[in-house]
């Protein structure tokens, strides 16, 4: 059980930030720029990922909460203004 938290916390993170990559290279081609703010909202989701798998795994003493709200606000953040800015 103590190896299969790690790999769960990585494997999240790997798949935002490969939902990320999809998601750049279809608005490299179609230009949408709802898939652009689509592609922030999982860097930064992948980078929340990131911060859990300090706070848990590698850093357990320090805590890294702040950080990852933050980091989680500021992707949620960026969809929602793509939404609003889109649907005018």
């Amino acid at each position: 059980m103590q190896l299969l938290q790690p790999a769960v916390f990585l494997l999240c993170m790997a798949t935002s930030l490969l939902c990320a990559v999809l998601l750049v290279r279809s608005y490299r081609t179609s230009r949408t720029r709802l898939l652009l703010w689509s592609a922030l909202c999982f860097i930064g989701l992948s980078v929340n990922n990131f911060f859990l798998f300090l706070d848990v795994v590698v850093l357990p003493d320090v805590n890294l909460l702040p950080m990852r709200q933050l980091s989680a606000l500021l992707a949620i953040g960026v969809l929602l203004f793509g939404f609003i800015w889109e649907s005018e």
